[in-house]
């Protein structure tokens, strides 16, 4: 497969990494349990154009040369961390609103824009993800035979690969977590101490992100 070596293993591999606690699962989850299974199909969505992203990057060694840099690489973790923590405390600030404000709010947002803000916060969830970066650059070297020939179409076929694999488990893990979404709706105190355990999520990995090491 183009120069590919042990692909079987690189597939298991990005699955576990997949399934591993993170920003972009937080996101989806969040967002499938406040808003519901078609929300976390959405956000999932943007994740994965994230990550179709990086993987065009790396094809074309981009990807090597921003990990390469310290400057672009701090302020690619700093940026990412800034909006996690953005995004965590727009949520949780959102909470102390009253509940007719809140539900008008609510109606207004998902009509007007629900759908390209899920996609575009799941995208720059994932694209300012320095982990995500390193992963592509530390990790994807390992499976493409250093003598090839094709070493770009192999990296964007590795890339793709693990977007697909990321997506669908994604989309699994919003489609169980989306089951809850009926019962929060109904239950205001709920979905706002849902929100505010989520914004606090947010905020912590923001932080752990901005801390991240190469």
């Amino acid at each position: 497969m183009l120069d590919i070596t042990q692909f079987g293993l690189f597939a298991l591999s990005v699955f576990l990494l997949s399934v591993t606690p993170g920003p972009d699962m937080a996101y989806v989850i969040g967002q499938s349990v406040a808003n519901g299974r078609r929300a976390g199909i959405l956000s999932a969505t943007g994740v994965a154009l994230g990550s179709c992203t990086h993987a065009v990057a790396s094809a074309l060694g981009l990807t090597a040369l921003l990990a390469a840099s310290p400057v672009m690489f701090t302020a690619v973790k700093y940026l990412g961390g800034a909006y996690l923590i953005f995004l965590g405390g727009k949520m949780i600030i959102g909470t102390f609103k009253n509940a007719s404000q809140e539900a008008a709010s609510s109606r207004a947002n998902r009509s007007a824009r629900g759908a390209y803000s899920l996609l575009t916060k799941g995208f720059i969830t994932t694209l300012t993800n320095p982990k995500v970066l390193l992963f592509f650059v530390a990790f994807f070297p390992q499976f493409v035979s250093p003598e090839g020939e094709h070493h770009t179409e192999s990296f964007l076929l590795l890339g793709l690969t693990y977007a697909l694999i990321a997506f669908l488990t994604d989309c699994t893990f919003a489609l169980l977590a989306g089951g809850a979404a009926s019962v929060v709706s109904g239950n205001y105190r709920l979905q706002k101490a849902l929100d505010r355990m989520v914004g606090a999520t947010f905020i912590a990995l923001g932080i752990r992100l901005a801390l991240t090491r190469r």
